[in-house]
Parts: structure tokens; sequence; C-alpha cells
């Protein structure tokens, strides 16, 4: 292995705070959004292709996520905590990430409110 490839700041581009909690918050919103629509009595069917050709179609979020192949560090811990979900529970893995992901959303908005009050509260007398 080379030095430059070990060297963050020579191979790529780095990124700091608001930007980077932003693109975890969509990268799990995602994620929610694939298993969202299976969710319920009236929920759809996914069909899922995996490399071979094989088809599975399925409406269980731990049987969608577990095919999924995420990247995003972020995204996998959602996948993650749907599997440990159904390791504990065995339920209720869609809801549990269409709840983690809406908090990450909601809290991500209050930290961008409360950036703004605060700067707001400078100028005020």
């Amino acid at each position: 292995m080379s030095i430059s490839a070990q060297n963050p700041d020579i191979s790529g581009e780095r990124q700091s705070g608001q930007d980077v909690r932003t693109q975890n918050v969509m990268a799990c919103q995602a994620v929610s959004n694939i298993v969202k629509t299976s969710l319920g009595p009236v929920g759809l069917d996914k069909m899922l292709v995996d490399d071979i050709g094989d088809v599975t179609i399925t409406n269980d979020g731990a049987t969608i996520l577990r095919m999924l192949e995420v990247e995003h560090p972020a995204a996998k811990v959602l996948v993650e905590l749907a599997e440990l979900q159904d390791r504990e529970v065995g339920d209720g893995t869609t809801s549990v990430v269409i709840v983690a992901a809406e908090l990450l959303k909601r809290a991500n908005d209050l930290r961008l409110l409360n950036k703004g009050s605060l700067r707001c509260s400078a100028f005020a007398p």
C-alpha cells in the first residue's frame, strides 16, 4: 500500500459537521423509504433479485433489509438495528427502522433550529 493512499488529505475530500450529519440522515431516510411502503395491512410486496438472479417476493422488513447491499455506514446501523429487532423480538423490523430514521431526521432539524436560534439570540438586545 502506498503512503498517499493512507493519507486522507491527499487521496480525497474530508467533510465534517452539519454536512456529514445531513448526509447520514438522508442515507437513513433512503433505507426507511424502501421499507416504508411494505408496512401495515395494505403494505406492498417487494420483488428483490439477487446477484445470481433468484427472485424473492416479500413484505418482511428484515428480509428486505437483509437482501439490500447497504454501503453507507449510517444506513448499515439501521440494517443492524432491524436484524437485532428480528433476533430479539421476531417482529417490528419495519417499524423500528421507520421510527429510528424519523427520530434522526427530527433531531437534525432540531439541531438546525437550535443553531439558528442561537444566532438570533446573539443579536437580540
